[in-house]
């Protein structure tokens, strides 16, 4: 049911370790990475509700989650392979223009598969499942994550594929990268597709009250997107609204973590000048923060297997907040290394942290949206992962050029500090559902 997520992060964590290295080898100063990644979040801000509304009213032969992750796959999948070979079209647009706006359809491709995926999670387990079917979830999305976040370090130090390239030319460690991250994707989302059966709209309304369903079924009836929309977030339940200002923090947090990591230890750890995007040694930086990216995952996936027993003993909330800290821990405490071995230490932390904001806030979540709706308020939750990127986006160029005098360094710090009052705002959460009982095998069949 989650292999396909297990593509789907073996692609955003190849985005996410190497859009800022590769729009630096095209011409970007480090000041304008946030920039850059501001319109995928824009993008995925309109686009997942929209994905999530339909999603909800769609019944196809090939089911009604499936066909918009499938899409999202193959629109992610056209990023990856063109992102690094922007240069082939210099003749009809500048190389940083094209890199950019493959990020752009990268990001908000790899939004549109996934939210559909976190619905297809919540449709298909009830509620005493769903912590271990996030947690497993996560597990695939960390394997997944690990694979594609050491892949340029292999291909340079195993296969000795060439790590260095001319200014201005993305290195071929990188573009292989990312066509092998594009084959694995679609591969995986084919997996998913073929081996994993969806319920039909009437076996749905079991899972709730039927006069509830019916209810439901009556209020929306006949109206149109917009106001069926504008409706829905009105109606927001209270538990999401009070996890949104978690996400907010945490999701702050993540984008100046992916923004700035390779300038940030580049520049404090490896000590290279800021002007510096292309030497031997930057790329050096730039593949050891693929394996730091990789060990977080790796991380996030182990640690993913315990999450529901540790959540059966903490409870959920008091899980997701000890999981924050250990992030924002891990991410102010990059600051103070000065070898890069050290480094890894930190990512564990970060990994920490991952795992439980894959996992927690959607079990919490699943418990308290009607399941007629589970794929517009997905959908509408995704509004607090996207807003903190753009509004990170928005200052933190700004921020890193005249406030940290381009020193990524301080936007790392403030992305932990971000992690910590994630982590205190868990206190206000209301989580009406928090219980763990044991899955019955029958009950998913």
């Amino acid at each position: 049911m989650s292999f396909g997520f297990l593509g789907i992060q073996f692609g955003f964590a190849l985005q996410n370790a190497n859009a800022s290295r590769i729009l630096q080898n095209l011409g970007a100063d480090v000041h304008e990475l946030s920039l850059f990644w501001l319109v995928a979040p824009l993008t995925g801000m309109i686009v997942q509700p929209i994905i999530g509304h339909y999603s909800d009213k769609t019944w196809t032969k090939l089911g009604r989650r499936k066909p918009f992750f499938l899409a999202g796959a193959l629109a992610a999948a056209i990023g990856m392979v063109l992102m690094p070979n922007a240069g082939m079209f210099t003749a009809f647009l500048p190389a940083l223009l094209v890199g950019a706006g493959m990020l752009m359809i990268m990001d908000a491709s790899f939004n549109v598969a996934m939210e559909p995926f976190r619905a297809l999670v919540a449709d298909k387990l009830s509620t005493d499942q769903r912590t271990l079917g996030f947690s497993i979830q996560t597990v695939l999305i960390g394997i997944g994550a690990v694979m594609g976040s050491v892949l340029p370090y292999l291909l340079t130090n195993v296969f000795d594929v060439a790590s260095t390239a001319e200014e201005g030319q993305v290195p071929s460690t990188v573009i292989y990268s990312f066509v092998i991250g594009a084959s694995v994707l679609i591969f995986a989302i084919l997996v998913t597709i073929f081996t994993t059966k969806e319920y039909p709209p009437e076996m749905v309304e079991q899972f709730e009250d039927e006069h509830e369903a019916d209810e439901l079924v009556d209020e929306f009836k006949g109206k149109a997107f917009i106001p069926t929309l504008i409706n829905d977030i009105k109606n927001m339940p209270k538990t999401m609204k009070q996890l949104g200002v978690v996400q907010f923090c945490s999701w702050f947090a993540l984008f100046g973590m992916w923004v700035n990591a390779t300038p940030a230890i580049a520049q404090h750890v490896y000590n290279l000048p800021i002007s510096d995007s292309s030497s031997a040694t930057y790329n050096e930086a730039g593949d050891w923060v693929g394996i730091l990216f990789g060990v977080y995952n790796l991380v996030s996936a182990i640690y993913a297997f315990f999450l529901p027993t540790i959540a059966k003993k903490l409870g959920r909330k008091k899980t997701h907040s000890i999981s924050l800290i250990a992030g924002g821990i891990g991410l102010i405490s990059i600051y103070f290394i000065s070898d890069p071995n050290l480094l890894i230490l930190s990512m564990i932390g970060v990994g920490i942290a991952w795992a439980s904001i894959l996992a927690m806030p959607y079990a919490i979540l699943g418990g308290s949206i009607p399941a007629k709706k589970m794929g517009v308020y997905m959908g509408l939750f995704n509004l607090f992962i996207t807003l903190p990127q753009i509004l990170n986006g928005v200052i933190g160029s700004p921020l890193v050029k005249y406030v940290y005098d381009s020193h990524a360094i301080y936007a790392l710090i403030l992305s932990g500090i971000f992690m910590i009052l994630g982590a205190i705002s868990m206190r206000w959460v209301d989580d009406k559902d928090d219980v763990f009982v044991e899955p019955v095998p029958e009950a998913v069949v």
